[in-house]
């Protein structure tokens, strides 16, 4: 379900298939496990993300607040036109940062 990475300093998480309530707990924990592990600049790939649930959201903001608690930050990439509209919808696109490439990403958190 996820893949890491490190760019330097930037964990880079490549999520796959849907983010859900099915699997949105385990999502969670991995993901705020590595920022208590000192993980405090990701990229969030959802190029393989083909749906978010309400449930999936929550993920993205636990995320955010985790990371906002110790003073990092995110990037999402990679939405799909049906992600990008459940997260158009619900507000989230006006408090994230979306790339639409990881390199974007990068350089956006290099700033």
């Amino acid at each position: 379900m996820i893949e890491s990475d490190w760019v330097e300093d930037v964990l880079v998480l490549a999520l796959k298939g849907r983010l859900d309530s099915v699997n949105a707990s385990a999502v969670e924990v991995s993901i705020t496990d590595q920022i208590k592990q000192g993980a405090n600049r990701l990229v969030l790939d959802f190029t393989e993300i083909s749906y978010v649930s309400s449930a999936g959201l929550r993920v993205v903001l636990v995320v955010a607040k985790r990371l906002k608690e110790v003073g990092g930050k995110f990037v999402l990439v990679g939405l799909a036109p049906s992600v990008h509209e459940v997260f158009s919808i619900s507000g989230f696109l006006q408090i994230l940062t979306v790339c639409d490439t990881r390199e974007a990403a990068l350089a956006k958190l290099a700033e």
